[in-house]
């Protein structure tokens, strides 16, 4: 049931991001006067509806994206244009009709609230504006969560000791094999508890450091621990073993081995942590998205019975799945739990602000760099005397709008199946 409540709830966050997202856009537009037709969320037939005003609110029977319709997305042709004979090709019959399809939405009385005849920086917010607001979701929530909340620090104090020494690419196992040998840790008497207050004779306060000082180490190591009351000196004899490394988990090296795992505490985190920590997920979020189209072949795999990635890409059955399994959890708090669905959330806003800021087209980051290409082109002319020329015609780059659009529906349906078939799972 937990499951269940979980995949709803987080499904129906999700929503609200995307209905966020088009409010950025459409708070904009009608900031500037442009007319907007429908806002609308989701795709296809539509369930619900409503007028006001001049405009149409609802939802669509395809919870996977959304929209606002404003009127004049592109100029219309110029003179010179209309004796071309080049008329009659494929392409330039599929940018004909685009800017067929969008004139006709443009009545007489509103022939002065078309998008494109906003100046470039006017139409440039309100294409940013949907982005934005996903990043200020993001933003929210994760400070929220990092300044009141926390986040999960390692310490110094022992929280598991291993049985025995197996290696990385062993998994997780129930039981030892009878022929395993114990671990270091194990055999000098560690115990859950212990607090580590110096390894080899040098103090230790973070488990970071302690932990490289544990990997760099081999031999016989004097430990000095706190138990309770007391103030012991162990002696483990650290071994060799292959561990995955530190800076990338891909990889395996051999190492000094110890054979125990720190607890957790959960860290409040100051302003500057929270910035530090949004910046490092902004910049490993921009490297997934980059990494998307080499991923293909991973999906592909995952769909016919291969791994699956943890971070392997997912779409929104995949996310609201996650968010059930998050929340029927019970080895966290229910607090722990609810904080972990909102991280969640951030997180895919976070990769809706990056994707969406990419410069092609259908895509928000697509209009803003012809906007932004309009304004230098506009500057130039100014510059060197020339005319003005003119609004940059977006319906020109159609066909490859269309096509990108081929590519990521493509895209989207190879993760919805790898989402069914195959999920992504966190614990």
């Amino acid at each position: 049931m937990l499951v269940v409540v979980g995949i709803l709830v987080f499904f129906v966050g999700l929503l609200l991001s995307i209905a966020w997202h088009e409010l950025g856009h459409l708070m904009w537009a009608k900031l500037f006067g442009i007319k907007v037709t429908q806002y609308m969320v989701g795709f296809g037939r539509t369930i619900w509806s409503r007028k006001k005003g001049e405009t149409e609110y609802g939802i669509k029977a395809i919870p996977f994206g959304g929209y606002i319709r404003m009127i004049g997305m592109f100029p219309p042709k110029k003179d010179e244009e209309y004796g071309r004979t080049a008329a009659s090709t494929p392409f330039r019959l599929m940018i004909e009709d685009a800017r067929q399809a969008v004139a006709e939405e443009v009545r007489p009385e509103d022939a002065h609230r078309q998008f494109y005849q906003r100046s470039p920086w006017k139409r440039m917010l309100v294409m940013f504006g949907g982005p934005f607001m996903n990043l200020v979701l993001a933003v929210a929530i994760f400070t929220a969560s990092l300044m009141g909340f926390g986040v999960s620090t390692p310490t110094t104090t022992v929280g598991k000791v291993s049985e025995c020494v197996l290696p990385a690419s062993a998994g997780n196992v129930a039981q030892c094999p009878p022929d395993a040998p114990r671990t270091p840790a194990a055999e000098a008497g560690f115990q859950p508890g212990d607090r580590i207050v110096a390894f080899g004779g040098r103090p230790y306060s973070s488990w970071a450091e302690l932990q490289r000082a544990i990997r760099d180490s081999s031999g016989v190591v004097p430990v000095e621990v706190e138990r309770g009351d007391q103030r012991l000196t162990l002696t483990p004899n650290l071994i060799e073993n292959e561990m995955p490394k530190l800076d990338d988990a891909d990889e395996m090296v051999k190492v000094g081995f110890l054979g125990l795992s720190p607890t957790s505490v959960m860290v409040k985190q100051d302003l500057a942590g929270v910035v530090g920590t949004m910046g490092n997920m902004l910049s490993m979020t921009v490297q997934k998205v980059i990494e998307l189209p080499q991923r293909v072949p991973d999906l592909v795999s995952a769909i016919f019975g291969g791994e699956r990635e943890d971070d392997s890409p997912i779409g929104v059955v995949g996310a609201s799945r996650i968010g059930g399994e998050v929340l029927s959890y019970d080895q966290f708090s229910v607090e722990s739990r609810i904080v972990m669905m909102f991280n969640l959330l951030a997180g895919v806003n976070l990769s809706l602000f990056v994707l969406n800021m990419l410069p092609i087209l259908p895509l928000d980051g697509g209009h803003i760099a012809g906007a932004a290409w309009e304004s230098i082109r506009r500057r130039f002319a100014r510059l060197i005397r020339r005319p003005d020329p003119g609004p940059f015609d977006t319906a020109k780059l159609m066909p490859l709008a269309y096509g990108v659009s081929l590519v990521f529906i493509a895209y989207s349906l190879l993760v919805l199946v790898a989402d069914i078939v195959n999920p992504v799972t966190i614990f």
